[in-house]
């Protein structure tokens, strides 16, 4: 994710959003897009729940320019009003309950000024490739790793398996998820004051099509 040709896009696509104001991450973790979004010129101010993950956004160059709460961007509130807040790589997500999903919404609104936007990145739930019944989905098969998502189509939760080789040691990583529609977000954001501006397949603006995995949301505030 730290690839000049998947970043360089995510922060041109921000900072033409942002202008000359100020920019809210949520879950900002060890600054992959804030540092480079502040590099740019833009007032950068984050949130976040992992201490350690922000210990190691400080260690890093031009971090001083960044100032970090540490709290649940669902509800943590900071000083300031932004033309713009972004919640990047799925990270709505990592909220496996519904009510937190909404709150997310409404506190972005809270944020944003007048015609300030709020930008989610999320991947759009694979259903389509599961048979009648099936839950597991396989995203990585190799003699040394393996990787699958678990779905469960009646509660809209998924949980991802990963299992990967380090000598003759077997690594796991389990993580929930509840996934969420676009059409769901933006529900959400009409209950915060916010209405759909824009919606691309990737950072390079493509269109949004049925057969794309993943979606970049843009909503304005009223």
């Amino acid at each position: 994710m730290f690839d000049p040709a998947v970043l360089e896009p995510t922060v041109d696509f921000l900072a033409e959003l942002v202008g000359d104001g100020d920019a809210l991450e949520f879950a900002v973790g060890t600054g992959r897009v804030a540092l480079p979004l502040s590099q740019r010129g833009v007032r950068v101010v984050g949130i976040d729940l992992s201490g350690p993950m922000v210990a190691e956004l400080e260690k890093k160059d031009g971090a001083d320019a960044i100032s970090v709460t540490i709290g649940d961007f669902s509800t943590t509130r900071v000083e300031g009003e932004f033309a713009l807040v972004y919640l990047v790589y799925n990270t709505i997500t990592n909220l496996v309950e519904q009510d937190a999903q909404v709150e997310t919404f409404a506190n972005a609104a809270a944020h944003l000024k007048p015609g300030g936007c709020f930008v989610i990145e999320c991947f759009i739930p694979q259903l389509q490739r599961l048979a009648l019944g099936d839950t597991a989905l396989p995203f990585h098969v190799s003699p040394t790793r393996l990787g699958f998502d678990e779905y469960d189509v009646v509660n809209q939760g998924l949980v991802s398996h990963h299992y990967w080789l380090v000598g003759d040691r077997l690594e796991t990583f389990v993580q929930p998820f509840r996934y969420l529609w676009p059409a769901e977000m933006d529900l959400m954001a009409k209950m915060a004051g916010l209405r759909l501006r824009e919606r691309w397949a990737d950072w390079q603006r493509n269109p949004f099509t049925a057969t794309n995995d993943s979606a970049i949301s843009v909503w304005e505030k009223l």
